[in-house]
């Protein structure tokens, strides 16, 4: 194996680690606001409209999990294209 390589094989394991921490962190805060919604819902009286969580947050959320997907794709394809080297 050739030291460029292995220098894009790092390259892959850091961006897959890192696209790892954000979908795990992204997952983890999603169930915590999804926990607190549904804490607040229970106090609330039967005839008052359902809670959702807002506009910002759920963009928050979705461009967290499209940049970590993403993460993992170039790191995919990055250790693909050590193989090549």
């Amino acid at each position: 194996m050739s030291l460029t390589a292995l220098l894009v094989n790092i390259f892959a394991l850091l961006v897959a680690c890192l696209g790892a921490v954000l979908l795990l962190t992204t997952h983890l805060r999603r169930q915590r606001a999804m926990a607190r919604l549904a804490a607040q819902s229970e106090a609330r009286a039967v005839d008052q409209p359902m809670l959702f969580l807002d506009g910002r947050t759920e963009r928050v959320h979705r461009l967290s999990y499209r940049l970590g997907f993403a993460c993992l794709g170039l790191a995919m394809l990055a250790s693909w294209v050590s193989t090549r080297l």
